[in-house]
């Protein structure tokens, strides 16, 4: 029988491979991003400390527990607190505009340096930049919107570093075998940041807002040291061989990475077991060059599950952005309770991931795995637009919300990303896929930027459940673009349950 009908279970074949370089690949490149998102996470938490901070003392009823009235008075930016919460957005839509274009430059950037030097710099530059944006500026009591502006600009160029190279190290060192449930479990690494995000700030907002930025600014510089002496990005700087480049006729039929898992071809040739093996000798073949921008643009697949990345990417981190601050206004909660209720999204998103990966690799197709999830997506919103002023039954539907938003999102921006730029097109070349995930993680952050500006705005006008018929628009528009890939790979799934048949 052809070879692809004789695999062994992709899980199996990754365990019999991981050694404790992967292991520690895996865990640095996971906690890195991690602290990245929860010092983006900590701004979110904070949100109603500093409008409160930025209003006149009797517009807000927070204003005299936490500083002098002529204090309070002096250093206002805003009349009111409607304007304080759209200068939020406006800085969530900077922050995101400028990390938007800063992944299109830091892919590129990482497929041609060393990516633990990039990393590294971003992180530890980044946490200077949290440092003075929150601790520093209210330790001077200095104001000002341009400060702000200029600041969160800098953040999300500077940010834009870490998701390119942990996904390319991930790439370089896991291959297509499992990559949906490892990448699913990994991918969870955001919310965990947004978990630790959340943790950190609420434990020290009772003393400021400013802790909250200077011990989540901390914890992401010293991160940022032990990635710059620990991270390995590749297996060939330990005489290991990279992912896909085993030599032995099982592990070849395998970790073809040259066939993709996601719009590849339907059939399996002998030309195709030759070139894999033929690829494994570095002798033989001549080292692969870092593919260009637009070479990347063009991949199949890349541009619609960009595309759809940028309406899945604006519903998630519009939850991301201002979850605690809807609960806090919507509900009257305090801040730290809304805060620590909000980790429930994330545990949604964490386990969504994980078991969505994990079936993607069993059916061997991921658009199928997304469609469905997202469809269910819908309602999913529809009901939490409808919670009632009850947290535990808030935080249920909160946490299933979150599994099947943050899941969907999770797959598209890592395990799909990987599969992206590991396609026949560029021969399984790693130079690939920072360039690949930048432009998928780019576009979606575009998407995200504009959202979070229009989610304020919707919300000053309309009112929370116009924002919410906005985020079952876009969860729709998502499925939308990613309809061709769907009844593709849908078909060519009707075409092997056949031949899997036989094969048994």
């Amino acid at each position: 029988m052809p070879g692809p009908l004789r695999r062994p279970p992709a899980n199996r074949v990754l365990v019999s491979r991981v050694s404790h370089h992967h292991v520690a690949v895996f865990l640095l490149t996971f906690f890195s991003y991690s602290l990245l998102h929860a010092s983006r996470k900590t701004f979110s938490n904070v949100k109603v400390s500093i409008s409160s901070q930025w209003t006149p003392a009797d517009l807000n009823d927070t204003a005299l527990e936490l500083q002098p009235y002529e204090l309070w008075n002096s250093s206002h930016l805003f009349p009111d607190t409607g304007e304080a919460t759209l200068f939020l957005g406006t800085l969530d839509t900077i922050f995101l505009f400028s990390y938007a274009v800063g992944l299109f430059v830091s892919g590129i950037v990482g497929d041609r340096l060393n990516m633990r030097w990039v990393l590294s710099f971003g992180m530890c530059s980044s946490a200077i930049v949290v440092f003075v944006f929150g601790t520093v500026s209210e330790w001077l009591h200095f104001y000002h919107k341009w400060f702000y502006c200029c600041l969160w600009i800098v953040n999300g160029l500077l940010q834009s570093t870490g998701w390119p190279c942990v996904v390319a190290v991930m790439g370089n060192w896991f291959g297509k075998a499992g990559r949906g449930f490892v990448f699913g479990l990994w991918s969870a690494c955001a919310s965990v940041g947004n978990i630790l995000g959340a943790f950190l700030a609420s434990s020290v907002l009772q003393y400021g807002y400013e802790y909250a930025f200077l011990v989540t600014a901390s914890v992401q510089f010293a991160g940022g040291i032990i990635v710059f002496f620990g991270l390995v990005t590749s297996p060939k700087e330990v005489g290991l061989p990279e992912a896909g480049e085993e030599s032995d006729g099982v592990g070849a039929a395998e970790e073809d990475v040259s066939e993709p898992l996601m719009g590849g071809s339907d059939s399996y040739d002998e030309d195709d077991q030759n070139y894999t093996v033929q690829a494994a000798d570095p002798s033989s073949s001549p080292q692969p060059k870092a593919i260009g921008f637009f070479q990347a643009c063009c991949l199949p697949g890349v541009m619609l599950y960009s595309l759809a990345y940028a309406c899945l990417k604006l519903v998630n981190y519009s939850f991301f952005f201002w979850l605690p601050f809807y609960l806090s206004s919507n509900f009257g909660w305090k801040e730290a309770e809304a805060d620590r209720l909000s980790i429930w999204y994330d545990v949604g998103g964490i386990i969504g991931g994980t078991i969505q990966g994990l079936i993607s690799d069993v059916l061997q197709k991921r658009a199928p795995v997304l469609a469905i999830s997202l469809i269910l997506a819908i309602g999913s919103l529809f009901g939490y637009s409808r919670s009632p002023n009850n947290k535990v039954i808030n935080a249920v539907i909160m946490a299933v919300t979150g599994f099947f938003i943050g899941g969907p999102s999770n797959m598209i921006s890592s395990a799909i990303s990987a599969d992206l730029g590991r396609q026949e097109m560029v021969k399984g070349s790693s130079e690939a896929l920072a360039t690949v995930t930048g432009i998928v993680d780019g576009t979606g952050s575009i998407g995200a930027a504009v959202g979070q500006y229009l989610v304020s705005l919707i919300q000053e006008n309309l009112g929370w459940m116009w924002v919410f018929y906005f985020f079952i628009l876009m969860t729709s528009s998502t499925v939308l673009f990613i309809t061709p890939l769907i009844v593709r790979e849908i078909s060519a799934l009707l075409r092997e349950r056949p031949a899997l048949r036989l094969a048994g």
